[in-house]
């Protein structure tokens, strides 16, 4: 009798284990951010309405008709006075930058964002055993992740991932690298450094479409660390739930719509095509698709489909948005508390909030963002939480919803939840008080608005410009 006893103990023990182990696996998959740290260029990189005047004056390839392009782009971009452009622009070598002026924008970034970020967390270099840097529009050799590891003197054994080409959705795509690193491997460090080097790709032509580029990039940049240690999950700050990535690049029309190259006059720079809106559309209607089950209650999801249903009976359109999409009609705010939505252009935060139907507390963020820092590519999302967390509206257990665009054209989006109460000013620390301000209006209209009433036959530019 207790020999058979015995033998039905073993495979219900064996079976037991194998339940723990399986639930003890996933523990040890979660993503938390532990820290991270925006950078913040020095006060002699601001690009104010003088300087941007001085710039515009010395591209002496530009007339009448591109200065009122320039100018109504910058009025109606959402960007304000504050924000920072590469060193080179201010040496007046934006014409012919080198190599060393793209590396150098990157290294100042290096040096001091993932500095800080270290010493206070309190990790030293030696203990990061995955490193991914994303800087989409400059490469070297060695890469930027080498001369990361040789300036902090990591590991020899450190897991280094140096993405190019990536676009303003390049975080999130390094955060899915990091996130399956941790599915596989326990106990782990990672640091993603997210930035774009705006050096040698500063516009000196007069195409158009590549001008709206000086418009809307500017300097920035950010250092996130983040682990899979449940030792530390008392420390993080968010814990991913879901990430998804949309990829649009076998569509020729997404494919085209925004790119690095030449003007006719082999001038570098970066394409922003006519077609941009309506590829961003495709694929963030796409991408909404596949993350709106994962991330929305079911009691959502089963009125989407009564409503749905009673429309299709019904044979009514859903109205259009800002970017040229259909409004979603989704309440997306049944699972979500924040949203973190790229700085692309002011354009953009309406075309999503429409899309959405988000109130004005949910695009504050963004557009203060946009209004202070400007669109720094990738590491944009990175000033967005920024500014909620020095906002103190990030609460234990509250959810966020990130969502970017990139070239390619990609829709990368994720959601995360705050594991505790967060409340540091982080890189806006000595402004937010001022935020937001009673109006986003730029003085570039009232400095520059003498252009419109210009005549082109007539016209020539001023010896007191600007």
């Amino acid at each position: 009798m207790e020999f058979l006893s015995f033998l039905f103990l073993v495979p219900v023990m064996y079976f037991c284990f194998l339940l723990w182990k399986l639930f003890d696996q996933r523990r040890d998959q979660e993503c938390y951010i532990l820290d991270y740290q925006c950078y913040k260029p020095s006060d002699d990189r601001k690009l104010d309405t003088m300087f941007c005047g001085q710039l515009i004056k010395r591209t002496k390839n530009l007339g009448l008709n591109e200065y009122k392009f320039l100018l109504k782009a910058i009025v109606s971009s959402g960007i304000g006075e504050q924000t920072y452009g590469p060193r080179s622009i201010f040496l007046g070598r934006e014409a012919n930058p080198t190599l060393m002026d793209g590396i150098s924008e990157m290294e100042e970034f290096f040096h001091d964002s993932v500095a800080k970020l270290l010493n206070r967390s309190g990790i030293s270099p030696s203990e990061i055993d995955v490193l991914v840097v994303n800087v989409s529009m400059l490469v070297s050799i060695p890469s930027l992740s080498s001369r990361i590891i040789n300036h902090y003197k990591m590991r020899e054994d450190i897991k280094a991932y140096n993405l190019t080409g990536m676009g303003c959705s390049a975080s999130l795509i390094s955060l899915d690298i990091i996130k399956n690193i941790f599915k596989s491997q326990k106990n782990k460090y990672a640091l993603l450094v997210t930035s774009e080097s705006l050096s040698p790709n500063w516009y000196s032509g007069n195409d158009r479409s590549m001008i709206l580029a000086n418009c809307l990039f500017r300097s920035g940049g950010c250092a996130i660390l983040l682990t899979n240690k449940r030792s530390l999950k008392h420390k993080a700050m968010l814990k991913l739930k879901r990430l998804v990535r949309t990829h649009h690049g076998a569509r020729e029309e997404s494919y085209n719509c925004c790119y690095q190259k030449e003007d006719d006059q082999g001038r570098p720079g970066f394409y922003l095509g006519k077609t941009l809106p309506k590829a961003a559309t495709r694929a963030f209607v796409d991408n909404l698709r596949v993350i709106a089950p994962k991330i929305l209650p079911m009691r959502e999801l089963l009125r989407f489909m009564v409503v749905s249903l009673f429309k299709k009976l019904m044979k009514s359109s859903p109205p259009k948005s800002a970017i040229g999409g259909t409004k979603s009609a989704l309440n997306f705010r049944t699972g979500v508390d924040h949203f973190c939505l790229h700085t692309g252009g002011k354009a953009v935060i309406d075309g999503i909030g429409m899309s959405l139907d988000l109130c004005e507390y949910d695009l504050e963020p963004a557009r203060m963002t946009l209004h202070r820092f400007g669109n720094t590519s990738a590491s944009s999302l990175w000033y967005v939480l920024g500014y909620m967390e020095a906002k103190k509206r990030l609460k234990k257990s509250d959810r966020v919803f990130m969502i970017s665009f990139g070239a390619g054209f990609k829709c990368n989006s994720c959601l995360w939840e705050v594991v505790r109460d967060l409340g540091d000013a982080n890189v806006w620390d000595d402004c937010i008080h001022d935020y937001p301000p009673e109006c986003l209006s730029n003085p570039f209209l009232e400095k520059f608005g003498w252009i419109n009433n210009e005549d082109p036959s007539t016209f020539k530019m001023p010896d007191h410009f600007p």
